[in-house]
């Protein structure tokens, strides 16, 4: 598909079918119609900013970026990607990868509105896969932020560790997470953010998986890690509270109510389930 995006002739041409699937992004939000995200053909499509996302089982597929004065329908009924992500794996195993590479072009031509070098106006070029400055002519292409996510269990009972960020409600929880700063390994990265988060000290870290997330441009990679420490003691900036749960711990609190953590198709839904040998049941998607 990246060589398409510069073949205008074939870019039309697939604008031209009727086969083309279209998704239609308002700023950053899509429009849910009967509980499922809505895919139309380019004749149905509004005016706006062509962006291709790839093509599968011999279907191109591509967004239509607009701006939210210029959305179809009613404003309220544009949500963001976040509320359509607990029923994302019962749509489509496929469908997340186009959601994901739509909502995070859309907020990278948002977010970057003017050349960085000269602040000159930004033409978009290769499908919505490069801004160029008509100015300078320095071309920006999207960036993403690596970040690492990681279930990190104790050796004497194999207890996960959870933590709570303090703009969450009380009984919701997850596993820790952070950004990779300059020069750091990723393993060096999942050490640092547990220990700085909760003081506990980590040993092994074991590569587990890795997600894109366009929240706004993140691709977040999963991690194992065992921990050489138990003492928690939470930053109380970036998380409010921290603790160990052992596998009958989680299930009967989750069972209740106490305790809810990510479900659908989040890696840190993945991450807790690998630990907890089986499907999480309840929680928040």
């Amino acid at each position: 598909m990246g060589l398409h995006r510069t073949d205008e002739a074939w870019l039309d041409q697939q604008w031209s079918d009727p086969a083309t699937r279209v998704l239609v992004v308002s700023g950053s939000r899509l429009r849910p119609v009967q509980g499922e995200i809505r895919w139309v053909s380019p004749q149905e499509a509004p005016q706006g900013r062509r962006v291709l996302l790839g093509e599968r089982d011999g279907v191109v597929h591509l967004a239509v970026l607009v701006r939210p004065a210029d959305a179809p329908g009613p404003r309220e009924e544009w949500v963001p990607l976040r509320a359509v992500l607990p029923w994302l794996a019962e749509i489509s195993p496929d469908a997340a990868p186009f959601l994901f590479h739509a909502v995070g072009l859309a907020e990278w031509h948002h977010s970057m509105r003017y050349c960085p070098r000269c602040a000159g106006r930004l033409e978009s070029r290769a499908a919505g896969h490069e801004l160029c400055c008509e100015a300078c002519g320095k071309s920006q292409f999207p960036r993403t932020d690596p970040a690492v996510i990681m279930a990190i269990t104790r050796e004497r009972d194999d207890a996960l560790l959870l933590g709570r960020q303090a703009t969450w409600p009380e009984r919701r929880w997850s596993t820790l997470a952070g950004f990779c700063e300059p020069g750091e390994t990723l393993e060096d990265a999942v050490r640092r953010e547990v220990r700085e988060e909760t003081d506990v000290q980590v040993g092994d870290v074991t590569f587990f998986g890795n997600q894109p997330w366009p929240f706004p441009s993140s691709l977040m990679l999963g991690f194992t890690g065992v921990a050489t420490s138990e003492e928690i003691q939470v930053d109380e900036a970036e998380i409010a509270e921290a603790r160990w749960f052992t596998r009958e711990e989680f299930l009967e609190e989750a069972a209740t109510g106490r305790l809810q953590v990510p479900r659908g198709v989040s890696i840190s839904s993945s991450l807790i389930e690998w630990w907890l040998g089986q499907p999480i049941e309840h929680g928040w998607g």
